[in-house]
């Protein structure tokens, strides 16, 4: 047995506090009682007083008690099989983490702004299968596509530029390992398969449209988040305390500025039958991919059965009123037995004749 809000089993400590209360307060009253009554005056006042039925009152009102609270609780006994499918479309987002991602252009800095917007989208999935895929000169997956979106935020979020092997980017590199990856899971039904790929534009690699019109023949429509801006800004360098250090600099010693190549994001948004956003500031959003990916049409991809634990608190409930009627209506009165038998027996006066 399971419950389904085991919090309130904690109301049962309420249960023997109510006895203890009620005991206290009969005593106190018999004390009372005998101060300034006499027995017998008491014994004739109660002479039809049934100590066996009070008790009956009371022990319905705490089992009415004890079973409220467990079907508040809401006990789980047995299972049930449920069956649950799955439509979406598969998503896979392919993150730049090149050393140029650090720059802070767009504030707090490219990879960061890149994070809060991934981490906005996956909010509003709704049973898609979401990867994560990253890159720099080599190119990996990092969250292979899944519905487990706790566990693409936790990743997501341990993505750094620090963590690849070298610094540079390839965007052919990133686009072979998509190929891969699309090619890895069961296709079902018309479910889209859509490529979101957030950089920002520098790409030192081979030329990636072999690969690029691969994708396309494969039916992946792409969609380029490209951040940073025009003017560029500076690589910085921060020391294990997190203070700045100094930015990176070239062979001839001057410091590296990195822009926004949106030339390039716009080619492969547009080749891939996506769209192109930009984000050059803080405050931009991909707020219209939403829209676009929810127009995508979803297949059904995951038929699921499964065991679950039957919610029992109807019977529990019905056993609760069940004691709350008796403690309610129960007599604490003898019937006198007396009474009733002339009740029973008395045989009606003749009506006089006239």
């Amino acid at each position: 047995m399971i419950w389904e809000n085991s919090s309130y089993l904690w109301f049962l400590l309420l249960i023997p506090a109510l006895y203890g209360g009620y005991w206290w307060y009969m005593r106190y009253q018999t004390k009372k009682r005998i101060a300034y009554f006499d027995d017998r005056l008491v014994n004739q006042l109660r002479q039809n007083y049934w100590r066996t039925g009070d008790k009956m009152r009371l022990w319905s009102l705490l089992a009415a008690a004890l079973f409220f609270i467990i079907a508040l609780a809401g006990p789980k006994i047995g299972t049930e099989v449920r069956e649950v499918q799955r439509r979406g479309v598969n998503m896979l987002v392919a993150l730049d983490l090149s050393r140029s991602m650090n720059a802070e252009d767009v504030n707090p800095n490219r990879l960061a702004k890149a994070k809060i917007e991934i981490n906005r989208l996956i909010n509003r999935l709704q049973g898609d299968r979401v990867g994560l895929l990253v890159f720099t000169d080599e190119a990996f997956v990092q969250v292979p596509f899944t519905t487990d979106y706790s566990a693409f935020r936790m990743l997501l979020d341990i993505s750094n530029t620090d963590q690849m092997p070298t610094s540079g980017t390839n965007f052919n590199a990133a686009m072979e390992q998509a190929i891969e990856a699309f090619e890895s899971i069961e296709q079902r039904g018309n479910a889209a398969n859509v490529l979101l790929f957030v950089a920002d534009g520098e790409n030192h690699g081979p030329d990636f449209r072999p690969a690029m019109n691969h994708l396309i023949e494969m039916g992946v429509i792409m969609f380029s988040v490209g951040i940073g801006t025009s003017e560029g800004g500076p690589i910085p360098i921060y020391n294990q305390n997190g203070q700045l250090s100094g930015y990176h600099r070239d062979q001839q010693g001057n410091t590296v500025t990195t822009r926004l190549g949106s030339e390039t994001m716009r080619e492969i948004a547009s080749s891939g039958g996506g769209e192109y956003y930009e984000i050059r500031s803080g405050s931009d959003n991909i707020e219209p991919f939403f829209s676009k990916l929810d127009e995508l049409e979803r297949g059904e991809y995951q038929t699921q059965e499964f065991a679950d634990y039957k919610n029992q608190y109807q019977l529990v409930l019905l056993l609760g009123i069940f004691f709350l009627i008796v403690a309610l209506f129960f007599p604490d009165n003898k019937p006198d037995r007396e009474m009733v038998k002339k009740l029973r027996f008395k045989t009606p006066e003749p009506k006089n004749q006239q």
